[in-house]
């Protein structure tokens, strides 16, 4: 049980890693295969997001190559089976988030179904 937990929160992290990938971003279609049909966001700015509107944020290049967002802190919990939670904070260009995400284990693989960001110190 330890090694399949183990395995669910190694794929949620390496899905929760290209969604910051500034290539991936740049991509809807890349973007797309990553989040849950019926994904939700409430960003650190407070406003609500969904799949199709998130796709346009992201594909904006908001997230540059030369300044990839940096990770600390990354760690997962399995809920149940088919549910993982992440936490971790986000560094992008001196803006610091402290990252909450939900991903379900679809039959298309492991999908983003809920984020939340909140503005750190």
């Amino acid at each position: 049980m330890a090694d399949e937990n183990e395995r669910a929160v190694q794929a949620a992290i390496a899905g929760e890693l290209r969604l910051l990938d500034p290539e991936v971003r740049a991509s809807p279609s890349l973007v797309s295969e990553l989040l849950d049909p019926e994904f939700t966001e409430i960003g650190a700015s407070g406003r609500r997001w969904d799949a199709e509107s998130i796709l346009t944020v992201t594909s904006a290049g908001t997230v540059s190559a030369d300044a990839p967002v940096k990770v600390s802190e990354l760690s997962g919990t399995v809920l149940a089976p088919g549910i993982v939670h992440l936490t971790y904070f986000a560094d992008n260009q001196g803006r610091r988030v402290w990252r909450s995400s939900l991903w379900r284990l679809t039959d298309t693989g492991w999908r983003m179904y809920f984020h939340q960001g909140t503005l750190a110190a």
